[in-house]
């Protein structure tokens, strides 16, 4: 059969990102996200303090880290479609488990095996989708990478429809148990579309692509945003770690958390449709650093307000943004580095936001223990965030000749 790369770039089609998005939507939407919605009824139930709650985060975040260091030697040895099928498949079975005890050492290996998985999961699905759209238009595959990524927009929205309801309707000793185990069903479910689609890139040969991973990497042209993006990391995940805590703190109810939390998943999938232009056209590290500077801002919002409009502000300017930062951050690569560093890259900028987030939630989960509250947290995630920006705006274009020339070899 025909390789991806000897197809007409304008045959491929919208849904198989939106398939692939199975990888964002199980991996950073259910497994790392939906823990937000959970954690105030693991608090109660478990008897955690803040700092445990933390540190359950920074378990699945280094799980995360540890994917994102072992993905691409997997992909070159198993093949890009079976490594994203077989860790999509293991992430799913272990947000089902994490319900299945109260052992908090237990918890802690679910949720580090969950972000491993997850990571690997995330890396090998956006090198799928990168190397599918070698040869579209600038715009058009910054739409298809956003419609990728998006994916982590969506499962925010299927769990604030999924888990507050279901948590306020439970006794509160097995709520949060049922919550882990229907995500876990759902995420089981994203494999129907995952399937045939990975097979669509691959064309028959799980090989196909993976054997072209092995041009060695160069960092130096993405050494800023690199940097950068390890701050995002840490200053993000604070966020979506405690503001849900933060909220219900300040008098919000079930329903308003559905809301929240619906509001900020719709705007990150809706936004995935719109951010192109921008992406296309900002140079060097202009849209990182423009797009972590709306996330700052809808970290700022319930810190000056709790107001029912501030919070909603929040939603919408973090969710527009946070999931787009991912996206313009792998532009930058695909615009500094030839065609075949990219799933490398992709692993590289992984793993250095995985360190971010494998110390935000640590450091902010300790900060907030030691007497401040979940709102100096949230203020440490707004500083880490401000340094962040300003590192990305250091970024350079790098384009040398043959970046804007390069294609894969020929089968």
């Amino acid at each position: 059969m025909t390789p991806i790369d000897k197809l007409d770039p304008r045959t491929i089609p919208l849904w198989i990102p939106l398939a692939l998005s199975a990888g964002p939507v199980v991996a950073l939407g259910f497994a790392r996200f939906a823990y937000a919605l959970i954690l105030p009824a693991m608090i109660r139930a478990l008897g955690w303090s803040l700092a445990t709650a933390g540190t359950m985060n920074t378990a699945n975040a280094l799980g995360y880290l540890l994917g994102a260091l072992i993905a691409t030697r997997l992909a070159r040895r198993w093949g890009l479609g079976r490594i994203f099928l077989v860790s999509l498949t293991v992430t799913s079975l272990t947000i089902l488990g994490t319900g299945l005890t109260g052992n908090n050492l237990i918890l802690a290996l679910w949720r580090f095996t969950s972000g491993a998985a997850g990571g690997v999961a995330f890396v090998v699905g956006g090198g799928l989708v990168a190397k599918a759209t070698v040869q579209e238009p600038v715009q058009r595959a910054a739409l298809l990478l956003g419609l990728y990524f998006g994916g982590a927009g969506l499962g925010i929205v299927l769990s604030a429809w999924t888990v507050p309801m279901l948590l306020a309707s439970l006794p509160w000793t097995v709520g949060w148990r049922v919550a882990w185990g229907i995500l876990g069903g759902i995420s089981l479910l994203t494999l129907i579309g995952a399937g045939p689609a990975t097979h669509h890139i691959v064309q028959g040969d799980p090989r196909a692509i993976s054997h072209r991973l092995r041009a060695p990497l160069e960092l130096r042209p993405i050494r800023p945003m690199l940097m950068a993006y390890g701050f995002y990391g840490a200053g993000y995940i604070v966020y979506m770690t405690f503001i849900v805590v933060f909220l219900q703190h300040h008098g919000a109810g079930p329903q308003e958390i559905v809301w929240f939390w619906t509001v900020l998943g719709s705007a990150a999938v809706a936004f995935a449709f719109l951010w192109g232009r921008l992406l296309s056209r900002a140079s060097g590290g202009r849209g990182v650093a423009a797009l972590m500077g709306l996330v700052l801002c809808g970290v700022l919002l319930p810190l000056w307000s709790t107001t029912i409009l501030a919070v909603l502000g929040s939603a919408v300017l973090f969710g527009a943004a946070f999931l787009a930062v991912v996206t313009s951050v792998t532009r930058v690569a695909q615009r500094s580095l030839p065609v075949l560093q990219w799933t490398a890259a992709l692993a590289a900028l992984t793993v250095a936001f995985g360190l971010g987030q494998t110390l935000g939630p640590f450091v902010a989960g300790f900060v907030s223990e030691g007497g401040g509250g979940v709102r100096y947290g949230l203020i440490l995630s707004a500083v880490i965030l401000s340094l962040g920006g300003v590192v990305a705006l250091t970024q350079s274009d790098h384009r040398p000749e043959e970046i804007a020339d390069a294609t894969p070899p020929s089968e």
